[in-house]
C-alpha cells in the first residue's frame, strides 16, 4: 500500500497548457485573464549511502563481480551487527530505518565542502548555477530559503552535516521534518525508527564521526511538530507527494526556494507524477545520485471547481 502504481489523475499538461497559453493570448476574448500559476523552486538532495545501500545495492564505487563476492561476507557483517545492537539496546538497526554507512558519510563531507565555498570564486560555475549555491548557503542578500527533510535519518543526517556551515551561521534557523518525504517502498529501511515528536538520535557510526555534531544539530535545530511516528498503512506514495505539494504552498512554507532532503524512488516517483506525460526528461528514468542535487521550478494553480493541481516546469 505504500508504492504507487499509475498517474492517478490527469496530465498536468492538460491542465497547465490553456492557462499558458491564455497568457499568452491576453487579448483573446475568449481567455481567462483572472487564471494564475504560483510557483516555487524545489532543490532535491539526495542522501549519502545508507548501510542498507553497502548490504544489497552495488552502487558507482564497486564493480558487479566485487559487489558480487563480497555480498555474503557483507550481509553476515550487517547481520552480526544487528544482533549487537539488538542485544545492546540501543535503538538503531543497519536496517531499520537505516543510517548513513562510512562511505555515506564521505559523500556528505565533499558535499559540505562545496558549499562552504564561496560562489563568487568557483570558476566553473555560471552566473545562475552561482546564485543558486549563494541560496543553498543561505547567504545575505540572497532569497530567503527553507531546509526541510524526510524523518528517516540518513536524509536528516544529510542535511545536517551538508547545510552545518549555513546552521552555524544562524542558530535560530531550523531543519523542518516532514513524514510526507518518507521513502516510497515496503523495504525496513523505509520505515521510521523515531518516536513520535521525538527528536532523532544519531546511529552508532555518526556518534564517532567527526564529519558533523549531529547530537547538537538534532537536539537544537530541528524541527519535529510534524512528525507522528511511522507512515500510516492507508497512505501511498502519491498521497505524501500531494501533501508534500500542498505543503509547499501552504503558509507553512512561505519562502519561495525549498530545499529538501530525501530519497530517490520519492524524486523519482515526483518527476514521472508532474513532469508533462510525454517528456523524456531523465529525471523519470535515473535517480538522483547519492548527495546529488537537482533544483527544479513548481507550478501550481487551482481549477474553477476549487481543485489544486501541480506540475513540473521542464524548462
Amino acid at each position: 500500500c505504500h508504492k504507487k502504481t499509475g498517474p492517478k489523475h490527469p496530465a498536468p499538461a492538460t491542465i497547465f497548457a490553456p492557462i499558458i497559453e491564455a497568457s499568452a493570448n491576453q487579448n483573446d476574448d475568449n481567455c481567462d485573464i483572472n487564471s494564475s500559476i504560483e510557483k516555487k523552486t524545489i532543490i532535491f538532495v539526495r542522501h549519502g549511502e545508507s548501510t542498507w545501500n553497502d548490504t544489497f545495492n552495488k552502487g558507482s564505487h564497486r564493480s558487479a563481480l566485487a559487489f558480487a563476492i563480497g555480498f555474503i561476507p557483507g550481509l553476515i557483517k550487517s547481520l552480526l551487527y544487528e544482533f549487537y545492537l539488538l542485544l545492546s539496546g540501543k535503538i538503531d538497526s543497519w536496517f531499520y530505518d537505516s543510517p548513513l554507512s562510512h562511505l555515506g558519510l564521505s559523500q556528505i563531507k565533499s558535499l559540505s565542502q562545496f558549499l562552504n565555498q564561496d560562489p563568487s570564486s568557483v570558476q566553473s560555475l555560471t552566473e545562475d548555477e552561482r546564485q543558486m549555491l549563494r541560496i543553498l548557503r543561505g547567504d545575505p542578500k540572497s532569497p530567503p530559503s527553507r531546509i526541510v527533510s524526510s524523518n528517516l535519518r540518513r536524509a536528516l543526517s544529510t542535511v545536517a552535516a551538508s547545510f552545518q556551515g549555513r546552521l552555524l551561521r544562524d542558530p535560530q534557523e531550523s531543519i523542518l521534518i516532514l513524514p510526507c518525504l518518507q521513502e516510497i517502498s515496503r523495504n525496513p529501511d523505509t520505515l521510521s525508527i523515531t518516536p513520535s515528536q521525538t527528536k532523532v538520535k544519531p546511529s552508532w557510526i555518526e556518534v564517532s564521526s567527526d564529519v558533523c555534531d549531529f547530537t547538537s544539530i538534532f537536539t537544537k535545530q530541528v524541527d519535529m511538530q510534524y512528525h507522528l511516528g511511522n507512515k500510516p498503512i492507508d497512505t501511498n506514495g502519491l498521497k505524501r507527494m500531494m501533501e508534500f505539494n500542498q505543503k509547499v504552498f501552504s503558509s507553512t512554507l512561505p519562502e519561495d526556494y525549498i530545499i529538501v532532503g530525501g530519497h530517490s524512488i520519492w524524486f523519482r516517483s515526483f518527476f514521472r507524477e508532474f513532469l508533462p506525460r510525454d517528456s523524456v526528461h531523465v529525471g523519470k528514468k535515473k535517480k538522483i545520485v547519492n548527495c546529488g542535487a537537482v533544483a527544479l521550478d513548481l507550478w501550481k494553480t487551482t481549477t474553477d471547481d476549487g481543485r489544486h493541481k501541480f506540475m513540473i516546469d521542464e524548462k
